[in-house]
Order: structure tokens, then sequence, then C-alpha cells
């Protein structure tokens, strides 16, 4: 049986592809008269859908005004205003002020409107979410981030010959690693996530291993390794254990570590060794991944 919050839901999804488009358009997606639809759109988002429409039609041409240069004129046609001064009207009465000296000084983007879906740039809708991120589900995509970054190194490291790969790398950063080259520190990378799932489990961990491996080598190792040390971060964080302490017997003599130190320790070394292997493509024309920044990763959702 078919609710009104699945008849809100499938509006949502209909209205974020018609924006453009007028009530009836939307109604014969939905199977739905136009005054049905109505009806249970305001019943369950608290305005009706046509009023919605326009707030969001609004929110994207503010959107567009401070990402674009189109004229205003452009703009206000694109949002439904048959004149530029009915656009200016309706901007006026939700920002405060015209939208050419908004364009100049730009605040908010989002209507306050009682549904709490707003337009999400660059084209989509954004509802409310029922679930709150918190720290540790930041924390946690950050390091599926890291291990999907390394492997995506790892693939633009096959495109280098042994001699690009094996070639030194001159950068300060204090004693994190000697002898850098790409090669060894993909090879950290990788290292780095198995040493920690070893300490975990208390086995011996053997440092000397890590260089000299070839690409298809740290791909088949990522592949075991990172899933590995996620599964267990993950069940540590829903366990409530971050604080928990393990001896670490990778370690000469061993050493006392907590959960939590250990996460905050592979994010911080990870992004060190990350960047130099980044800079390193660089300088031989490998450039798609950019500094490798996770804020679009973890923009989206899990």
């Amino acid at each position: 049986m078919t609710t009104a919050a699945d008849t809100f839901a499938a509006f949502l999804d209909t209205l974020a592809e018609t924006l453009d488009l007028g009530g009836e358009e939307r109604a014969r997606r939905l199977h739905l008269s136009r005054f049905h639809l109505a009806r249970v759109v305001t019943a369950t988002g608290g305005e009706p859908p046509e009023r919605m429409r326009r707030r969001l039609l609004l929110e994207r041409a503010a959107y567009r005004l401070v990402s674009g240069d189109e004229q205003v004129v452009d703009i206000a046609f694109e949002a439904g205003f048959g004149s530029h001064e009915a656009f200016t009207r309706a901007f006026v009465r939700e920002y405060g002020t015209a939208p050419s000296r908004w364009r100049q000084h730009p605040t908010r983007t989002q209507i306050e409107g009682p549904s709490g879906v707003h337009f999400h740039p660059p084209g989509s809708l954004r509802l409310p979410t029922s679930r709150k991120v918190t720290p540790m589900d930041l924390m946690t995509r950050m390091l599926e981030h890291h291990v999907w970054l390394t492997g995506e190194m790892i693939e633009r490291a096959a495109r280098l010959t042994d001699e690009q790969l094996d070639a030194p790398i001159e950068v300060p950063i204090g004693t994190i690693d000697d002898d850098m080259s790409i090669r060894s520190v993909l090879g950290r990378l990788v290292g780095q996530l198995a040493q920690w799932n070893a300490a975990v489990e208390q086995r011996r961990y053997d440092w000397d291993q890590e260089r000299g491996k070839s690409l298809s080598t740290l791909r088949r190792e990522l592949g075991e390794e990172g899933p590995a040390f996620l599964a267990q971060v993950r069940a540590t964080v829903e366990e409530g254990r971050l604080d928990d302490t393990f001896l670490d017997v990778t370690c000469e003599p061993p050493r006392v570590f907590t959960y939590g130190g250990m996460v905050a320790h592979v994010l911080t070394f990870a992004a060190v060794r990350r960047l130099v292997v980044l800079g390193a493509f660089e300088t031989v024309g490998i450039t798609d991944l950019d500094a490798g920044d996770p804020m679009e990763w973890v923009a989206q959702p899990a």
C-alpha cells in the first residue's frame, strides 16, 4: 500500500527531474490528479507543490547569480518569471535585496520552507536528513577515502617506467621516511595498513619487505589490507572502543596504543605520504588526482 510519505518521496524525485516543467507533467508521471497530488504534498511537506517549486527555482536562481556570469534577465526567465521586474520583486521578498546587488554581496541561498527541501548545487534537491553525521562517521569516511585514493595512485603509477618509480623524491618532511621514491612511498602507504592490521591482531610485522614491490603486488595487498583495516575500524567505532588499548608487538620494544590513536596516526601520516606521491606525479605530468582533497568524497552519500 502506497503511503503519503511514499507519494511525497516520489514527488520530490520527479520534481528534481522536472523543476522547469509545470505541475500537470509531474502529476501525469506520478499517475495522480493534480488536485490529489497537491493535497498529499501539502499535508506531508507543509507547503503546496507549486509554492515549493517556486521557492526552489529562486534558490537555483541565487546559485546561478553567484556561480556564473549570465545576465540577470536570463536567470529570471530560466526561473520561470515572465519579466525582469517580476523576478526582482520575488527575489527582494525572499532575499531582502535586488538580485544584481545580492550578486555583489551574496549571503545565504536557501529560503526557509516547512518541508526542509532545498536546491542543492549544482543541480539537485537536498532533503532534510533523518540521520545526523557524527564525528565517527566523518572519520570513517576519511579512512575510506584514504584507501580509495591509495588505490587510484597505484593505478596512476602503472603509467610510469621503473626509472620514474624509483627516482629519489627530494622533499624535506623530517624523519617520516628515508630514501623516498614513488614506489617506496606507495609501499609504505599499503604497508601502513598491513602493519596496523598486524598490530591489532598482535602479529609480528616484517618492515623490510615493504620496499621494492611491484605495482601488481601492491594492488593485491591493498585489496586485502584496505578492507580488513576499514572493517576493524568500523567495528571498533560501532562498539564504542576507540579508547580501548592494545599492545603493538610490531614495535621494538612493544608499545601500548589506543585504537583512536592508531586511526589518528594513520590519517595524519598517510595524508603527508599521499601529498608526496601526488607531488611526484605532477613532475611527470600526472595531475588528474589534483591534491587528493577528500572534501567531495566526504560530501557524497556513504
